[in-house]
């Protein structure tokens, strides 16, 4: 039998407006809030390449098309463009087991559906989409998927989940003046919850599970993307963060990307980049000012990027 039969595939759109077709599909029949993804197919010029883009917490790939023009333009240049919500669902961690295996499963997937064998793959996610990707970079490289990103990139991600949770608390104990953002300490719950304790009593689950630890000195897991093309970019509007959220360097993630990029570098990366924004960030669909946005990226510039390794 047939296995598309066992999936229900919803054309979106049989249009053939910017050079592309949508579908989404749904890998669950009796769930039809996660396991699924939206394709953005090139319809006018020949498939070239795949690209996995996930989407930040409360993942919304219908969100990622409002909000950024990138996975559109990426299609019309031949690039297959998956926006995925993993098994773990909308509030996934990311870099946990589950939704790692879930995403391998997914890509696997796509390449076996879409006839894709041999076509370069490109994986890149927005804050902790793009921790998700930068993770699947490292385990395919460890693990020997066969499915390896040729290229990576990560718009803002947490990368190191010591950091994160050390910093989140330092912001809860320097809010004495105003109420902290509920974010912050569900945050510290979650962390503790998926890496199994705090970083005093489980450190070696952060270093283990974080796609970056500035604190392990075996430098595990960056080690594994000496030889893969990586570029992360953000924009730290350290007076933005400071005037409207009361955050300063330790607790946004530039630490980590910046860091994480020197470490590959100085590891003999020549092609691990840092790009940083000014004024770009901005939320459509809110019509607000956030330098935490998809709007920072500067999609003929990626594609470029992408398409060149």
């Amino acid at each position: 039998m047939n296995r598309l039969l066992f999936f229900f595939v919803i054309l979106i759109s049989a249009s053939f407006s910017f050079a592309q077709k949508k579908e989404r599909v749904y890998l669950s029949p009796s769930d039809s809030s996660s396991n699924k993804y939206i394709a953005l197919i090139p319809d006018q010029v020949p498939i070239k390449a795949v690209m996995f883009f996930l989407d930040g917490f409360g993942a919304s790939p219908a969100g990622v098309l409002i909000e950024s023009d990138m996975p559109a333009y990426a299609a019309q240049q031949g690039i297959l463009t998956i926006l995925p919500v993993l098994k773990t669902g909308a509030l996934y961690f990311g870099v946990d087991t589950a939704s790692q295996a879930s995403l391998k499963e997914q890509v696997e997937y796509i390449y076996k559906k879409y006839q894709l064998e041999g076509k370069p793959f490109y994986i890149g996610g927005f804050s902790i989409g793009g921790s998700c990707a930068v993770k699947y970079a490292e385990l395919a490289v460890k693990n020997n998927y066969p499915v390896k990103p040729k290229a990576v990139f990560a718009v803002d991600p947490p990368l190191d989940f010591e950091r994160f949770h050390e910093n989140a608390k330092r912001v809860v104990r320097l809010s004495t003046d105003a109420p902290v953002n509920g974010e912050v300490t569900y945050m510290i719950d979650r962390i503790e919850k998926e890496m199994g304790g705090t970083p005093q009593t489980a450190l070696e689950n952060y270093f283990n599970t974080s796609p970056y630890s500035f604190n392990d000195t075996t430098q595990r897991a960056v080690k594994l993307l000496i030889n893969t093309p990586i570029t992360f970019i953000t924009e730290p509007d350290i007076h933005w963060w400071m005037q409207n959220r009361g955050y300063d360097y330790s607790y946004i993630n530039v630490s980590d990307l910046a860091a994480m990029i020197n470490e590959l570098q100085h590891l003999g990366n020549k092609n691990a980049l840092l790009q940083t924004t000014v004024n770009k960030g901005f939320r459509k669909q809110t019509n607000t000012r956030h330098p935490h946005s998809l709007s920072i990226i500067d999609k003929e510039a990626l594609i470029k990027w992408l398409m060149a390794q």
